[in-house]
């Protein structure tokens, strides 16, 4: 696997590549699990590329979040994307994606106002950026996002639709855990007590997609998911919405996807279910 730490480096790799063939991008923000690998995983079956990037984007942390203490681990997470089939590691720094001067970003509307757009103002504008840049030095033909970071998602497949950008977006399951726990790099600054509270998020979007299997209203259900969710938390939202819009369903024939986002301790966690 070729490490590549330069914005000029990477474009001359890119256009020396030969042409038809198919390179696939995974954009990470490193401390790599099984979640980030099966992207890698899934775009080797496929491609004939695999690029991934390792970059912690400032720009997405509001002031008092965790952008100082993410956790940086570039030797490990290269041994793990080498080991997946990645080809290509792009590990630029906050130089080289923001030099001096730099004032262009990258606004999604409508769909960041909500959510964890409302909880955190900065953070979409940020990701649409990064992805923005990122899409236009790797140029793959096909790019992978979790589908753990919903409104993320929706909020890229708008700019992405938006800005006429010709990747197409490939979207991996949300892994869990044994016990059920959405794999995040976050994970690790649960204490063990933190752990077992935190299990109770997914019983309850469990709890919320019986429910809506068996027909009950959507208020009812929401009632029920936040009345399974551990005291411990400090929520943020709880809710059911449309997942291309996250607006509030339009109708009772709608797609439905269940989501959270809570505080146990000082860990912020975020998590969600398609429910139809």
């Amino acid at each position: 696997m070729q490490i590549i730490k330069t914005i000029e480096e990477f474009q001359d790799w890119r256009n020396g590549v030969e042409s038809g063939l198919q390179i696939g991008f995974t954009p990470t923000m490193g401390a790599l699990h099984e979640g980030h690998l099966a992207h890698i995983r899934s775009l080797r079956l496929d491609v004939d590329v695999v690029v991934a990037s390792v970059y912690v984007n400032p720009s997405q942390f509001a002031p008092g979040e965790d952008f100082e203490k993410y956790p940086r681990d570039l030797e490990g997470d290269g041994a793990k994307l080498r080991d997946a089939g990645c080809d290509i590691l792009f590990y630029p720094t906050d130089l080289q994606m923001y030099p001096s001067g730099y004032s262009t970003y990258v606004s999604v509307e409508g769909i960041t106002s909500r959510y964890e757009g409302s909880f955190r103002p900065s953070h979409f504008r940020g990701v649409a950026t990064i992805v923005c840049k990122l899409l236009n030095i790797v140029r793959p033909h096909v790019v992978t996002f979790g589908e753990k970071d919903a409104q993320q998602v929706a909020v890229i497949q708008r700019m992405v639709a938006d800005l006429n950008m010709s990747a197409k977006i490939r979207l991996i399951p949300t892994l869990r855990e044994v016990d059920g726990l959405a794999m995040s790099s976050r994970n690790v600054y649960l204490s063990e007590s933190e752990r077992r509270e935190a299990l109770t998020i997914n019983r309850a979007l469990n709890r919320a997609k019986e429910l809506i299997a068996e027909g009950e209203d959507v208020a009812f259900v929401e009632a029920e998911m936040r009345a399974a969710i551990s005291p411990e938390f400090r929520l943020d939202y709880f809710d059911i919405i449309d997942p291309a819009t996250f607006d509030s369903p339009a109708d009772q024939n709608a797609p439905l996807m269940a989501v959270f986002a809570g505080y146990i301790g000082t860990t912020r966690l975020i998590d969600n279910v398609r429910l139809r």
